[in-house]
């Protein structure tokens, strides 16, 4: 499996943007102020699917082959990579196959239905609904998309970090969520690509750890996986974002949820910002390492802003 390149992600750009608007970076001074530092938001979370995962969608289903597009695709998800599949596969007339868990971001399972993926439930979390959607590969022969190994799923993502560095080239820091990995993967190709130095930190629950520990270990490792963050929600590494990480990722930091949730209040009240569990975590990492970061330029990534109903209520009742 070929690692992806800064020409793959220009490619991808190029693609990308006959379908999909850029989305805005902005500066925030509430926040900067809390921090220390100048703070900007990625605002992938203004995409009309609410996250950043549609990039990779389009960039994948627009480079299947024939042969793939006719059998159809199969893909398992919490939520927002399931949704980009759908809405490729409806922008490119492919049948697709969603495997979710079954208590699965209800806000999430709409938008899916919506966009026409026919959904199998199946499981408690995502590492048994990817099992599942392999087997059905094997079943009915479809093309299976992996929610983070796939080069143009990659290369697709990475398209908002050339977005970063083309608005703010002073960049010095920029904090990704990572679940499987495909964002901080795509963050680091696109970012260092035009500007070596940048730092890229990934950020991760401590209650899903399995991509820190196989980024600290340098080996693919299991763990736990019960974090509310869905988008974290990973009981493995993956060998291709992995592979990426090794080589360029700068840090990685783990995050109690509770300070997620904490982040997503002051999203909310600093910044007009509705995010996701995943969406917050970037902020909660740079939060932890606000004395590292002090007078820099720091790039928080939204990656989504798809909360559920009774996640927002959560969230609510610990505003006072």
């Amino acid at each position: 499996m070929n690692v992806p390149t800064m020409v793959d992600l220009l490619k991808a750009q190029e693609l990308i943007s006959k379908y999909l608007p850029r989305t805005p970076l902005h500066y925030y001074k509430r926040l900067s102020t809390l921090l220390g530092c100048r703070i900007y938001l990625k605002h992938e979370n203004h995409h009309a699917l609410g996250a950043f995962k549609v990039r990779g969608g389009i960039n994948i289903m627009s480079n299947l082959t024939e042969d793939e597009r006719s059998r159809g695709v199969v893909t398992a998800s919490t939520g927002n990579h399931a949704q980009s599949i759908a809405y490729a596969g409806a922008i490119f007339g492919v049948q697709t196959v969603i495997v979710m868990p079954e208590r699965s971001n209800p806000t999430k399972v709409k938008s899916v239905e919506a966009l026409g993926g026919k959904l199998v439930f199946y499981g408690d979390v995502f590492d048994e609904a990817k099992l599942h959607a392999e087997n059905l590969e094997k079943e009915y022969g479809y093309r299976y998309i992996h929610s983070a190994n796939e080069p143009n799923l990659i290369s697709g993502v990475g398209t908002y970090a050339i977005e970063i560095l083309e608005d703010l080239p002073e960049v010095d820091y920029i904090f990704v969520p990572l679940g499987g990995g495909s964002g901080a993967a795509g963050t680091c190709i696109g970012a260092k690509g035009l500007k070596p130095d940048v730092r890229v930190v990934a950020v991760q629950s401590e209650k899903a750890p399995a991509a820190y520990l196989s980024w600290k270990k340098q080996s693919i490792v299991t763990s736990e996986n019960t974090t509310f963050a869905e988008g974290l929600a990973t009981g493995s590494g993956f060998d291709l974002t992995q592979k990426i990480l090794w080589d360029l990722l700068d840090e990685f930091v783990l995050v109690s949820d509770e300070a997620i949730k904490d982040a997503i209040v002051t999203l909310i009240d600093c910044a007009h910002t509705v995010a996701e569990g995943a969406g917050a975590a970037a902020l909660a990492g740079a939060v932890k390492l606000r004395d590292q970061i002090r007078d820099k330029n720091v790039v928080i990534v939204v990656s989504g802003g798809n909360l559920s109903l009774p996640q927002l209520k959560d969230i609510a009742e610990r505003i006072t």
